[in-house]
């Protein structure tokens, strides 16, 4: 077990005052057994009438709305909890899900039906094709290898570039390019997960970076912002993570916040403004995660000085 402390901080910035209308702030961590809030703490500049509500997923989405206007909109929030980190071979897989190809269970189909089919096109078959190569040639392969092979074969062969601007890259465009932001990985592991019969949907929360706190570790792609990755159902597991960018595959440094079955339905913050459009200077966000889990006090020994 971990705690963690979590600093995020969204800012935009405007040349005159403007108007807001409301915006949605997808921000708070979903408590599950693996992830526990222990305290937290949020700021909006300027003053808002703030409300909560539990989307279709589950998610806590809060809506802040403004009665003034202003040059500049804030939204801090300061979060603690604990995290209990899974690898993937520590996943019971139910014996069905163990080889691919398989069928979910009948009784889950109904709800897994939209997170199985594809969401994009892929008329010359380019993003299945991608995916099949993974598969073994000498019949059934192990699905938490395939799985495992395809979110290291995205870190290593694609090229990681951040971007600011709103929505996604398609996966065709992502394989095009070999290159896309930690959404356009997200969503092209759940297309190529989705061709082979997988369910799979979007998440968006945050990423910590060992070596923030002075840990080697291996380099990391994405942090110091929000985060985006994907989850694949395997019955008997669950919704298991899987985060392209960086090549984890598990909850390891990785702390859900939204869940959806695509990226718009699970974007941490969204809302509108009135006046010139000339007038948005942009946005900056900035997010800093800490390992701050106690020491346990040394034993002092007969043999210490």
């Amino acid at each position: 077990m971990a705690r963690l402390s979590i600093h995020h901080v969204t800012t935009y910035s405007y040349a005159q005052p403007v108007k807001f209308g409301p915006h949605h702030w997808m921000f708070r961590p979903r408590d599950t057994h693996d992830l526990r809030l222990l305290d937290m703490k949020i700021t909006v500049q300027p003053d808002p009438e703030l409300r909560w509500y539990h989307d279709v997923f589950g998610n806590s989405i809060a809506i802040a709305r403004f009665e003034a206007p202003a040059r500049e909109l804030r939204f801090e929030s300061r979060i603690e909890l604990e995290h209990y980190g899974v690898e993937l071979d520590e996943f019971p897989v139910d014996d069905v899900a163990h080889s691919l190809p398989f069928v979910y269970p009948t009784r889950e189909q109904p709800d897994l039906a939209r997170t199985i089919e594809r969401h994009y096109p892929d008329p010359e078959g380019e993003v299945a094709d991608w995916a099949r190569k993974f598969l073994s040639e000498r019949g059934r392969s192990r699905t938490s290898d395939v799985l495992g092979a395809m979110t290291e074969a995205i870190r290593q062969d694609f090229r990681y570039q951040a971007r600011d601007e709103p929505g996604v890259q398609t996966p065709t465009e992502t394989l095009e390019m070999g290159s896309g932001s930690c959404r356009d990985f997200a969503i092209f592991f759940m297309e190529a997960a989705r061709s082979l019969g997988l369910a799979a949907r979007f998440v968006t929360g945050y990423l910590y970076d060992p070596a923030l706190d002075g840990v080697t570790s291996l380099e990391v792609r994405g942090a110091g912002t929000t985060h985006a990755w994907a989850q694949v159902y395997l019955p008997g597991a669950g919704w298991i993570e899987m985060d392209p960018t960086n090549g984890i595959v598990g909850s390891t440094n990785l702390f859900r916040v939204g869940v959806g079955r695509t990226p718009e339905q699970a974007m941490p913050l969204r809302g509108t403004f009135e006046g010139n459009a000339a007038d948005y200077r942009g946005m900056n966000v900035q997010v800093t995660v800490n390992d701050i889990t106690p020491v346990p006090p040394r034993r002092v020994g007969a043999n210490d000085a």
